[in-house]
């Protein structure tokens, strides 16, 4: 198979960026996506050329480190799918291909592909887990969780981090991600104790940070390679309400 690829190129956050277009050739139906893309970095590298920076690592689907738009949809095209499960097979041969990174004011661009998400990382230092000293491991029936409760929580858990809801969303909000961390410890009873605090650090973190607002148009779960869903939100925001008329303040870094 035969690609046209439109790559952006963009030095640092500061550099105003281009696409760059290159072609893919004898490129295998059964070739993933990333592996297509180490092809043609093979082929920059060959004739001299600077090879386009991409993250990746897992390639399985579990890391979320794969963030690239692909034909103006993130991680491509097909649901429930991160980058690096697509192939070549899911395009058609000749086709061209554009590939951008995540487009976000909170997503500065390192290089090429590759942005800064470590606005995430700030989000979930600052609630996203249960400071409780366990000591050494318990018995995993030693708390009686409901399975309704487990489900729940197993559900918001799957989010891999990887910022598709912020790149598909026009307001480049944050809330599925952030709502599907709450979300987890909300619905465990290990979870209960910081419940209120925990919400409201977080979704002033992710404001801080500079992420958008939710205007409630369902992008994000379409784009969630992990089919996180919106009710997450609804229950974000109902816990936040609350916490906030208790009189809750948050803690921010």
């Amino acid at each position: 198979m035969n690609f046209t690829l439109k790559i952006w190129r963009q030095k640092n956050a500061n550099d105003d960026g281009h696409f760059d277009t290159v072609q893919a050739r004898d490129i295998s139906a059964d070739c993933s996506f990333l592996e297509m893309m180490d092809l043609v970095n093979n082929q920059q590298e060959a004739k001299g050329a600077d090879p386009f920076a991409f993250d990746s690592d897992c390639r399985e689907g579990i890391c979320g480190t794969c963030s690239l738009v692909i034909n103006g949809h993130p991680h491509g095209p097909g649901k429930l799918k991160a980058s690096c499960q697509l192939y070549m097979r899911d395009f058609t041969d000749g086709q061209t291909i554009t590939i951008e990174p995540w487009r976000a004011k909170a997503f500065p661009v390192i290089k090429d592909l590759v942005v800064d998400r470590s606005s995430f990382d700030r989000i979930q230092q600052v609630g996203g887990y249960v400071s409780v000293n366990t000591g050494s491991a318990v018995d995993g029936n030693a708390i009686a969780v409901p399975k309704e409760h487990a489900d729940e929580a197993f559900m918001s858990a799957q989010c891999i981090g990887c910022g598709a809801c912020v790149a598909t969303c026009k307001n480049s909000a944050a809330m599925l991600f952030t709502s599907a961390k709450v979300a987890h410890l909300a619905s465990l009873p290990q979870g209960q104790p910081e419940r209120m605090q925990r919400v409201v650090n977080m979704v002033e973190q992710m404001d801080k940070e500079g992420f958008g607002n939710c205007s409630n148009e369902y992008e994000c779960e379409a784009a969630c390679p992990k089919g996180i869903s919106v009710s997450n939100i609804a229950r974000m925001n109902r816990d936040y309400l609350l916490a906030k008329a208790r009189g809750y303040k948050a803690h921010t870094v």
